[in-house]
């Protein structure tokens, strides 16, 4: 296991990359003009990222980023 030391400026600075970060990859997920491959690919990297931000974010922060439902799957 690694650790990190961030100072309270860098904190702030990672919170709010994650968080943009997630962001971006649930809309990504929703875009139904984008394979389906690619939105799974997406999906993996969305629950490592979303560890990531677990590991030091508020429960209520972190209720806003868990995923409920699966990938919408595109009509053929």
């Amino acid at each position: 296991m690694l650790g990190m030391l961030f100072t309270d400026h860098e904190y702030k600075e990672l919170d709010y990359v994650l968080r943009k970060e997630l962001d971006e990859m649930l809309l990504d997920m929703s875009d139904m003009r984008l394979d389906q491959d690619i939105r799974e690919a997406i999906a993996n990297r969305y629950k490592t990222v979303f560890r990531m931000y677990a590991r030091f974010a508020p429960s209520r922060e972190l209720s806003k980023y868990a995923r409920r439902v699966r990938l919408p799957q595109a009509k053929p």
